[in-house]
């Protein structure tokens, strides 16, 4: 029962490839990463707003995109010894693009029908959009996997927090339903402001932020913003948090060092997680961080900070790595389509009912 996931997230940063085998229990068995190139991750990102010839450009990202999923994939089968017939399916996210649910509609783009062409594997995707025809935000749509691999492993309420391009929580408790929503921005503005004043891809163990001091009037000024008012079910992305969002809050202040900027990024990344969850579930006493922010030391501590009662720590201390979870989730999310297992969570997305995910591309 091996299946493959990869995870393409809103950080742009590469493709995260997972190879799993669930048998019963989920086991991650290898992975590999594949660095975006940067000609590609230009041309994603002016897909995530309107402009010229954007059927033709998307079509050319796509299939790049394919082309450089497969090679990933070929790369770990070869590492591994194992042959695409003894994979089962690919669980492919696919890059989203636009994710606009209260407009009914999210688009996740990545060729699947090239890439089991180019890796003679069944391939599973569009996961998301059957949980919005069904009346939700079709993300988070790790909650259910989170639920699978720990439920049983701790009596106490607890999260699990993902952190890529924005952060989102799975809630934990016994006996209760599982629960989860979008937190609000991870990695996305801080990634931006240190690439657009530094020329540097991310704040490597949040060490500038760190030397920065927090702007408190323009941290206020961010968390005006309404979706921080809003309860869950509710996902967000780079259609609201931007740079030219970003932009125009600072425009109304007076001028705040770049490196202070980067501080209240990490705080308002950091404050709207512990906003929402202790909100959510107060008596969570466990944090469980996976996803690039695990890396973020400086973020971490805010955290700690922010949530005295809580333990904050990776998922590598419960055995997933934190790093190749997403990955996992996807490749868990295929084998739930092929075996007809619901994988959206009503609570957690605000669907309609339990739903069976994803679309068959078959080798």
């Amino acid at each position: 029962m091996l299946y493959i996931g990869i995870m393409s997230g809103t950080s742009l940063d590469g493709i995260d490839i997972s190879l799993i085998d669930i048998n019963p229990e989920i086991s991650l068995v290898a992975s590999h990463y594949i660095a975006m190139p940067a000609e590609l991750k230009r041309e994603i990102l002016a897909l995530c707003s309107s402009g010229p010839n954007e059927i033709q450009r998307a079509a050319w990202v796509e299939n790049q995109w394919a082309q450089l999923a497969a090679q990933g994939i070929k790369t770990l089968l070869h590492h591994t010894g194992i042959q695409p017939q003894q994979v089962r399916a690919i669980g492919s996210h696919g890059q989203t693009i636009r994710h606009e649910p209260s407009q009914g509609f999210t688009v996740q783009i990545g060729s699947p029908a090239l890439l089991a062409e180019l890796t003679d594997i069944c391939v599973v995707t569009d996961f998301r959009r059957r949980d919005i025809a069904a009346g939700g935000q079709g993300a988070p749509l790790v909650p259910a996997f989170h639920e699978t691999l720990f439920a049983n492993q701790t009596q106490k309420p607890c999260a699990v927090l993902n952190i890529g391009g924005f952060s989102n929580v799975t809630l934990l408790a016994k006996g209760q339903d599982t629960l989860g929503f979008d937190c609000g921005p991870g990695n996305v503005l801080m990634d931006a402001w240190i690439q657009h004043k530094k020329n540097q891809p991310y704040d490597k163990n949040g060490a500038w932020a760190a030397g920065g001091i927090v702007h408190t009037q323009l941290l206020n000024s961010m968390l005006n913003e309404p979706f921080f008012a809003t309860s869950g079910p509710k996902s967000t992305g780079r259609e609201l948090f931007n740079l030219p969002w970003l932009e125009k809050l600072l425009a109304q202040h007076a001028v705040i060092t770049d490196q202070d900027v980067q501080a209240t990024l990490c705080e308002l990344t950091a404050y709207a997680i512990a906003q929402s969850l202790l909100s959510a579930q107060s008596d969570t006493q466990a944090v469980w961080v996976c996803g690039g922010g695990a890396h973020n030391h400086n973020l971490l501590e805010r955290l700690r900070r922010l949530m005295p009662r809580c333990s904050v720590a990776t998922t590598d201390t419960m055995g997933v790595s934190a790093d190749w979870m997403e990955a996992m989730a996807f490749a868990w999310l295929a084998h739930c389509c092929l075996e007809g297992i619901a994988a959206n969570r009503p609570a957690v997305t605000g669907a309609k009912g339990l739903r069976t995910l994803g679309a068959i591309y078959p080798a």
